[in-house]
């Protein structure tokens, strides 16, 4: 199955072929170049070499940068940018007419400018502001969903994610299941990491940022889910974490995130920090010193001897002497758990007379 980009190449190349040949001829017969077909000719060549470098760079990626803008953009900014559109192209025409009054030639060109311009400037000032907009539309006028509204106009908690929540994907299932009662906001900034992640030349980085960006669509896309996206930035900040825990401090939200040394920052600034890893932490299978279950080796540990395997949660279990059992099934005997925000780790021994 061939790419949208590699069709578009090759229909570019033809098209550029055609029109750099008919060029040719006529530049051939003006300049009265005695073989215009050899100028047809390279005028076709430069033609398929065009065609090829940049038709996907005016067809195919334009429409997918089009397209990607819109269905990234949440609805309360689409709504509001319209409303802006609208309104500054009503206002130029209601000045059209009294712009027309004004002697040749500024009354051919000046509506036309001023209905512009007014859309220009609606357009941006509504799309800028469009959660004051949004949100006086809700508190005077009844309109818009609460949940939707700006901060403090709603009882409804909101959550910043990171980057590395998105890309690690268990938000999405939690965020299902309805224990997060509450608004999921992305900031735009935390959404160009991802794209910048995703388009990094490093394939492990790739597949990263664009597992990150497919968890982004079915947040977005999930009825069940309250999700929005907001416009706030820090120029002045160049770090994505530094530019989430200013934004958390000024929007007073939580950041949810499995990054710890950001967990701990965050902390540190006065931030509410909820970390995934935890709540994973919590909810895992509970074993004491004693306890015996069965386990599948499937590692050598670091110390001599040691054999490591994991829990269906992913919890590592250490076993000591479990290097002998390797790629077997067998039943340990728990000796040690240790927990930490960033883990947890079973210590365990082959539990005698059942192995």
């Amino acid at each position: 199955m061939f790419s949208a980009e590699f069709i578009s190449r090759i229909l570019g190349m033809i098209v550029f072929a055609v029109l750099g040949a008919q060029l040719g001829t006529v530049v051939g017969q003006s300049l009265r170049v005695e073989s215009s077909l050899v100028v047809s000719f390279f005028f076709g060549l430069t033609g398929i070499l065009f065609g090829l470098i940049l038709t996907p760079w005016l067809t195919v990626r334009p429409v997918r940068w089009l397209s990607r803008s819109i269905n990234e953009q949440p609805i309360e900014v689409l709504f509001t940018t319209l409303m802006g559109l609208l309104l500054g192209l009503a206002l130029g025409l209601l000045l059209a007419y009294p712009l027309a009054q004004l002697p040749p030639p500024l009354n051919n060109w000046v509506p036309a400018l001023m209905s512009l311009l007014l859309a220009y400037v609606m357009t941006s000032l509504f799309r800028n502001r469009s959660r004051e907009v949004w949100g006086f539309m809700n508190e005077w006028l009844g309109i818009g969903s609460k949940s939707l509204a700006m901060p403090g106009t709603a009882n409804v908690k909101q959550f910043l994610l990171d980057t590395s929540i998105l890309i690690d994907g268990r938000i999405v299932d939690i965020a299902r299941t309805g224990f997060i009662a509450g608004t999921l906001t992305v900031p735009r900034f935390v959404i160009s990491e991802l794209h910048r992640v995703a388009d990094s030349s490093d394939p492990q980085r790739r597949n990263r940022g664009r597992r990150g960006l497919t968890k982004l669509n079915d947040l977005q896309r999930d009825p069940t889910v309250s999700f929005r996206i907001v416009d706030d930035d820090f120029e002045e900040i160049a770090d994505v974490d530094d530019k989430l825990i200013a934004l958390g401090l000024k929007l007073g939200m939580p950041i949810l995130t499995i990054d710890f040394p950001m967990n701990q920052v965050a902390k540190a600034q006065g931030v509410e920090v909820l970390n995934i890893n935890a709540l994973s932490n919590a909810v895992r299978s509970a074993y004491i010193p004693g306890e015996t279950f069965a386990l599948r080796v499937l590692q050598e540990g670091r110390e001599a001897g040691q054999g490591v395997g994991y829990l269906e949660d992913g919890t590592m279990v250490i076993v000591e002497n479990g290097k002998q059992y390797m790629d077997r099934t067998i039943y340990v005997e728990v000796t040690k758990l240790i927990n930490k925000e960033a883990g947890r780790i079973i210590f365990a021994k082959p539990a005698d007379g059942r192995n």
